[in-house]
């Protein structure tokens, strides 16, 4: 079992914060999609809540919302995550990974959609400590 890296976004501040969760925590993101919210005391951040944005798996393949499932695929991008073509029109074959957390996925990008009372920062020092 891989622990993730968790990428917490805030767009309220245009800033973001890392998180390494533990085993416990990480186990409670398995099977969830992306566009799914996440309450945040399932990860140890109590009183936020986050939106599952995105992720990549250990080789870097990215997560994408229009693959469904936890598979690994050569799908044909003409655009998009992925895939960015140089030229208009320009198509390729591009290895993406479905939208399902699974224990090959080692990143998760989440976006803060609710703010709880206590500083991100200070949660984080607490889960860490």
């Amino acid at each position: 079992m891989t622990r993730i890296r968790l990428v917490i976004g805030d767009p309220e501040s245009g800033k973001t914060t890392q998180l390494e969760l533990s085993e416990q925590y990480s186990r409670t993101l398995h099977g969830k999609l992306i566009g799914e919210i996440v309450e945040g005391s399932s990860l140890g951040l109590g009183g936020y809540q986050f939106k599952i944005t995105g992720g990549s798996d250990g080789d870097g393949a990215p997560m994408r919302p229009d693959v469904h499932g936890a598979v690994r695929k050569r799908p044909l991008l003409s655009g998009g995550i992925g895939y960015q073509p140089q030229n208009k029109g320009e198509r390729r074959r591009r290895r993406v990974r479905g939208n399902e957390i699974t224990d090959e996925i080692v990143q998760v990008n989440v976006k803060i959609v609710t703010h709880g009372e206590t500083d991100l920062l200070e949660l984080i020092e607490k889960s860490s400590s």
